[in-house]
């Protein structure tokens, strides 16, 4: 059986508003045609899927691993370019912008100035490491780590900025989790403890039988009572239809796909 999925709605028009480090405001309008909205698909799920897309906290992670990431961009953005040719950046639109003229606007006046400058500093700290001390802990005594974090996380915001464009044009709705939650994990581990334990309380309904055989204490019986909460406090009614808490409405949407 062949499945046929439904084409993705290109906009006509995309309105482009960037703030990059070393190139400041810049943007316009895009037009995009099919080619540059299929590109701009591409680059989108390799920007949301690396981890110069999620903010690197201080003493979080190798700012290295940030820089490499940042580094195999090039490689991606050149193979994508490669890949679709002059469809993603026409003659007859020069000096419009185009996905072809977007993505080499990021990479060499944004990206390239950022690793030029910074690559042979970190690395130059980096030989200095003495064999007894972890590359962590190595990385995060460098006098200029502070500086370069604040760099990189420029550059993120920077990234973020694109890849919501490029999903825009694609025709795509964001992939990531909400940006604020990204910034909080405890709210993020929150959400995802009640979305459990809600589908649990469901799951429960479907299997009474079940749940009259557990032992009193902490099984799944002790679901059905109205009381019963989470490990965050959400309350068992809280999962039912009509219910409130940012649980109950994930648990709700699940249930309707």
């Amino acid at each position: 059986m062949i499945r046929r999925f439904r084409r993705a709605t290109r906009p006509r028009e995309v309105s482009v508003k960037l703030k990059l480090p070393f190139v400041g405001e810049f943007g316009g309008t895009w037009a995009p045609q099919r080619a540059e909205a299929e590109a701009a698909w591409e680059l989108y799920v390799e920007l949301a899927t690396r981890i110069t897309y999620v903010e690197l906290r201080p003493g979080e992670g190798l700012v290295r691993e940030a820089l490499t990431s940042v580094y195999s961009l090039f490689g991606t953005t050149r193979d994508i370019l490669r890949r679709y040719g002059p469809a993603v950046s026409p003659a007859d639109r020069a000096g419009e912008l185009t996905f072809g003229t977007l993505a080499l606007t990021v990479l060499n006046l944004s990206l390239r100035p950022l690793l030029a400058s910074w690559h042979p500093r970190l690395l130059a700290w980096e030989d200095k490491r003495p064999d007894n001390v972890s590359k962590v802990d190595h990385e995060n005594a460098w006098e200029q780590i502070g500086e370069l974090r604040a760099r990189l996380e420029e550059t993120r915001l920077g990234l973020v900025q694109l890849a919501n464009v490029l999903a825009k044009v694609a025709g795509a709705a964001p992939l990531v989790t909400d940006p604020r939650l990204l910034n909080n994990p405890e709210k993020e581990r929150g959400g995802l403890e009640d979305l459990r334990f809600c589908l649990a309380t469901a799951l429960l309904g479907s299997r009474a039988r079940v749940a009259r055989r557990q032992n009193a204490g902490t099984g799944l019986s002790d679901l059905r009572r109205p009381d019963f909460r989470s490990p965050t406090g959400l309350r068992a009614s809280s999962c039912s239809r009509g219910g409130s808490g940012r649980g109950a409405s994930k648990a709700r949407s699940s249930g309707r796909r």
